[in-house]
């Protein structure tokens, strides 16, 4: 079943990760496209920085080959970046396993990546990888995706929205959890 996975890695273990040592007020979100050839996430959006000082960061950069400005928009700036594949890292090591990138965004605290696999087992393969390679990434979401239901299909009732809430607020689903669905029933 088709899988979604969403994980983080520290801001200075990805190449645009260079950006945020001068300037940590800024946010970074790659441009997703359907690549025509063997192109990795070549566009990016950066906010937070005035662009003159965006292209001097990343000169001695291993993981960048090159990088330009293509547009802006008002206070937002989208580049386009040549990315180095022999550079081990999250990238490459998506390019590798075949998982496609869905978002990602970039703060000078980490990364966060959205990902998504035809099958459980490519995520898991990525995370391998990423070990073999320590690059550090914490998975914080995995979820089978599942048909949109109608409305009427999902609605819950009043008092299992409560429950749920209820659940939610005491850290039922917290791991390990803060609470039993003994507890809860009381």
């Amino acid at each position: 079943m088709a899988t979604e996975a969403t994980f983080t890695v520290p801001s200075d273990q990805f190449p645009l990760g260079t950006l945020f040592e001068p300037f940590p007020e800024v946010t970074v979100e790659l441009e997703r496209i359907i690549p025509a050839q063997d192109v990795v996430i070549p566009y990016f959006w950066v906010r937070g920085v005035a662009v003159d000082n965006i292209e001097d960061t990343f000169h001695d950069h291993p993981g960048v080959e090159n990088i330009r400005l293509v547009d802006s928009v008002g206070d937002q700036y989208l580049l386009r970046v040549e990315w180095t594949l022999e550079y081990d890292g999250v990238l490459s090591t998506l390019m590798e396993t075949g998982v496609p990138l869905i978002k990602a965004v970039g703060t000078s605290d980490q990364w966060t990546f959205d990902v998504r696999g035809d099958e459980r087992r490519d995520i898991a393969a990525f995370q391998g990888r990423c070990r073999e390679l320590d690059i550090p990434i914490t998975l914080t979401k995995l979820q089978a995706l599942t048909p949109i239901e109608s409305k009427a299909e999902t609605a819950l009732t009043d008092t299992q929205q409560e429950a749920l809430m209820l659940a939610y607020e005491r850290g039922y689903f917290n791991t390990p959890r803060d609470v039993t669905m003994a507890d809860l029933g009381q």
